[in-house]
């Protein structure tokens, strides 16, 4: 006969699924905010305006292409940090947001990676012809290191949407209406044994009551 397991035999299954995913997520999560904001600090693109004198370099930072990444990665990383401060559907709501930053940054920066708006603009000013643009544009690797950052925010999300149930939430002492601990209480001053009038001092009470 075949044998029937146990419901709880699942039990430590789940646990350590729960601690896995914890760990991965908050690596990946952290570790994808950095690269991003990292990433947007770098140089994008570059090229030439034509000016009088000749060419004119012209460069430009992920930061001056587009300010998505770096917001989504601020609002990512505070959504990590959010996830452990709410349970049940709150929590879901917030590991949605922390899936969604990610996928926002790999969409801005694959945006950002072929665009020259920023440079153009920089050309315009450069020449004073508003209507100039930039020659011998190029771009760098470094909006695809963002894309990196926001795909491990996005693996972060969607294991906090899958496994979040079984995280551990913030201590029920730190919520909003939690039971508060009874005060000790003081013990009487008997004004007959010394003893207990200095132990009163030092506490910082008035041994004779008034």
């Amino acid at each position: 006969m075949t044998a029937v397991p146990h419901p709880r035999s699942e039990a430590p299954g789940s646990a350590r699924a729960g601690r896995l995913s914890l760990a991965v997520a908050l690596l990946s999560g952290a570790l994808g905010a950095a690269v991003a904001l990292l990433a947007t600090r770098q140089q994008w693109s570059q090229g030439t305006a034509t000016v009088a004198g000749g060419a004119f370099p012209l460069t430009a930072k992920g930061s001056d292409v587009t300010g998505v990444p770096a917001a989504l990665a601020i609002v990512g990383l505070a959504a990590l940090v959010a996830v452990f401060a709410v349970r049940r559907a709150g929590r879901f709501v917030v590991a949605a947001l922390l899936a969604l930053s990610g996928a926002g940054i790999v969409a801005a920066a694959l945006l950002g990676a072929s665009d020259s708006s920023a440079l153009d603009e920089q050309a315009a000013q450069a020449s004073g012809d508003t209507s100039a643009s930039v020659d011998a544009l190029s771009h760098t690797a470094w909006p695809y290191v963002a894309v990196v950052g926001g795909v491990l925010i996005l693996v972060a999300g969607l294991l906090a949407l899958r496994y979040g149930r079984l995280w551990p939430a913030m201590s029920g002492r730190y919520e909003r209406g939690a039971t508060p601990q009874p005060r000790r209480k003081t013990p009487a001053v008997d004004p007959d044994r010394p003893e207990d009038l200095w132990k009163a001092l030092d506490r910082g009470e008035d041994p004779t009551g008034a």
